[in-house]
């Protein structure tokens, strides 16, 4: 039995749907199952069971009978305790193999403190004695949807001069989720994921330009003034406002280079940025000064 935390999520729920689509029998914990259920839809044949990982006690008794686990839980001030609950829960229950869905710079001394954290519930995985397999995927594109009304209007804001970032589809991420999980010859490895090409912002500008047919330029603000922007325009929480900075100045400390991982793993290439904003073109197009 494969049991999915994070099932709410984007990677998560893809992941749920690939399993689904081949057959394999899984399990989604959620401390909101109605939610879930909704969600996912009476057809999946999913087993739903509510859990809030801050009860260790609930934890294992969700995760009993589970041979393998994949752990992707929202970033947040209390994510290390909730996802060292959750391993050490599955542990106790016999579950052989985790999936970790972690973050790149995951490293003791990272300059960006969620990555820190991933880097403290790693090191957890490792002391408990199981299998443990790490995704270190960089920036989603599905976040970029977020942008969105800013696209339409023609801006971009960021805080990443003109530094390459690598943007990935979290349909590959959950591809090569699935893969580590049903493989044994996957299990066991740290995996860093890209899609097939790197962006800087004013990059990613003149593409949305060119596909929304209208003309998108970035708008490039020190730290301080996207931190102050992200609070006032996107109503982030300060801790999540610093952590949008933190990644973005370490693509400048670190310029990001794409690899062929997924490709590796999943034996075809990563989905293109191009694609993915053609699938959403709408969502970048309709603001009132376009409609």
């Amino acid at each position: 039995m494969i049991t999915i935390i994070g099932a709410t999520g984007a990677t998560g729920g893809a992941l749920l749907r690939r399993l689904v689509e081949r057959g394999i029998p899984c399990r989604a914990v959620s401390r909101t199952p109605d939610k879930l259920r909704v969600a996912i839809g009476a057809e999946m044949p999913v087993e739903v069971v509510g859990a809030d990982a801050a009860d260790p006690r609930a934890l294992r008794a969700a995760f009993t009978g589970s041979t393998q686990l994949f752990l992707a839980m929202a970033n947040s001030p209390s994510q290390v305790e909730l996802e060292i609950n959750a391993i050490d829960a599955a542990a106790a229950c016999g579950v052989r193999h985790v999936v970790k869905l972690s973050a790149p710079a995951a490293e003791p001394d990272s300059p960006v403190a969620i990555s820190r954290g991933h880097w403290q519930v790693e090191e957890r995985l490792a002391a408990t004695g199981m299998v443990g397999t790490v995704l270190r995927p960089y920036a989603f594109m599905q976040k970029l949807l977020l942008n969105a009304q800013a696209v339409a209007e023609g801006v971009l804001i960021g805080a990443m001069r003109d530094a390459p970032c690598n943007y990935i589809d979290v349909r590959d991420i959950a591809d090569v989720a699935v893969e580590t999980l049903l493989r044994p010859d996957l299990a066991g490895a740290t995996y860093a994921l890209t899609g097939p090409q790197a962006f800087s912002q004013p990059e990613l500008a003149d593409l949305l330009g060119k596909l929304t047919g209208h003309p998108v330029r970035y708008i490039d603000l020190s730290p301080d003034d996207f931190h102050a922007h992200l609070i006032r325009t996107a109503h982030m929480p300060d801790w999540l406002a610093s952590h949008v900075v933190e990644i973005q100045q370490l693509a400048i400390a670190r310029p990001e280079a794409p690899n062929n991982t997924v490709e590796t793993v999943l034996g075809h290439p990563a989905r293109t940025l191009d694609t993915f904003i053609r699938e959403h073109l709408t969502m970048f197009t309709t603001a009132p000064l376009f409609r």
